[in-house]
């Protein structure tokens, strides 16, 4: 094993408890999701013990995830095969938009802003106009650079325009908490950059490791990505992390992705036998970011 994937591995190791379901969501939505969905019992213990995880530690999160629908299971045989769930797909679907896909265009220069009605549970509504993207600037005010959030009952909509860009930041800074969500993408980047720079010095790698550094690079870049609401570049401060980490992340994924898929052409399997090929719109993941020469000769 290549010597930054071991270093990332013994960082990843590092973090107390170890959530082996959430990494089991994370390999199923970025590598198994896109090639069908079904993935034998075996071939996740495979990946799952290269990630130095136990199948009892992998048992047991697989069937916390049945129980709490994230996953459905059924036999063929003697052998287990596992997909996510309705509950699971529609998760990462939505998840999927904001790691692979660019960035928000150019603001309009207006906000949509949401007042809050007599929703029956106003904790959940303001959770969900949360991973929508929405800032709070009151209990009963939230915020958002664009509209999308769709039409309810439980909001009144409008639309206000700043006086100027400064009065614009101002509120981006008190809707969210624009320090925190830099600091994230920060831990990511101090993680990732040795590895960027491993792959700059041409280190050999197998197809496995590829595959085990793809995965550990969404897991890590989902944490800080779905807690950012992805603003425009114009309402974000410059220099901004969530860019440079954005940037950091595709041209790693897109370096190892030949490579990593051709682990899972030789060793993955579902209830029909090898996975089928990637749909269409794997190919555009991270499509804006380019990978130099250097790194595709790798």
């Amino acid at each position: 094993m290549a010597g930054f994937v071991e270093a990332l591995l013994d960082r990843f190791h590092e973090r107390t408890p170890i959530r082996a379901g959430s990494l089991i969501v994370t390999v199923f939505g970025d590598a198994v999701v896109p090639r069908g969905g079904v993935l034998s019992l075996a071939s996740l213990h495979e990946i799952m013990r290269a990630f130095r995880i136990s199948d009892t530690l992998v048992r047991t999160a697989l069937s916390r995830l049945v129980s709490d629908g994230w996953f459905e299971r059924w036999k063929l045989g003697r052998n287990s095969y596992y997909r996510l769930a309705p509950r699971g797909r529609e998760a990462f679907a939505q998840a999927t938009q904001r790691i692979y896909a660019d960035l928000p265009q150019d603001w309009r220069g207006a906000f949509d802003l949401l007042l809050l009605g007599n929703a029956q549970d106003r904790t959940a509504l303001k959770a969900e106009l949360s991973e929508a993207g929405y800032g709070v600037l009151g209990s009963d005010l939230m915020i958002a650079a664009s509209a999308s959030a769709g039409e309810a009952a439980a909001f009144l909509r409008l639309s206000a325009v700043p006086a100027d860009l400064p009065t614009a930041h101002r509120l981006v800074e008190r809707a969210w908490p624009l320090a925190e969500i830099e600091s994230r993408y920060q831990r990511f980047i101090d993680t990732y950059s040795g590895t960027l720079s491993a792959l700059e010095r041409g280190a050999g790698f197998t197809d496995l490791d590829a595959l085990l550094v793809r995965i550990l690079l969404i897991h890590d870049y989902r944490r800080a990505v779905l807690k950012d609401p992805l603003l425009p570049a114009q309402l974000l401060p410059k220099p901004w992390a969530g860019a440079r980490a954005r940037e950091l992340c595709g041209t790693i994924y897109k370096t190892l992705l030949p490579a990593s898929e051709q682990w899972i052409d030789t060793h993955a399997q579902d209830d029909k036998g090898p996975l089928p090929e990637a749909g269409r719109g794997f190919a555009e993941r991270f499509q804006s970011i380019p990978v130099s020469a250097k790194l595709k000769a790798v």
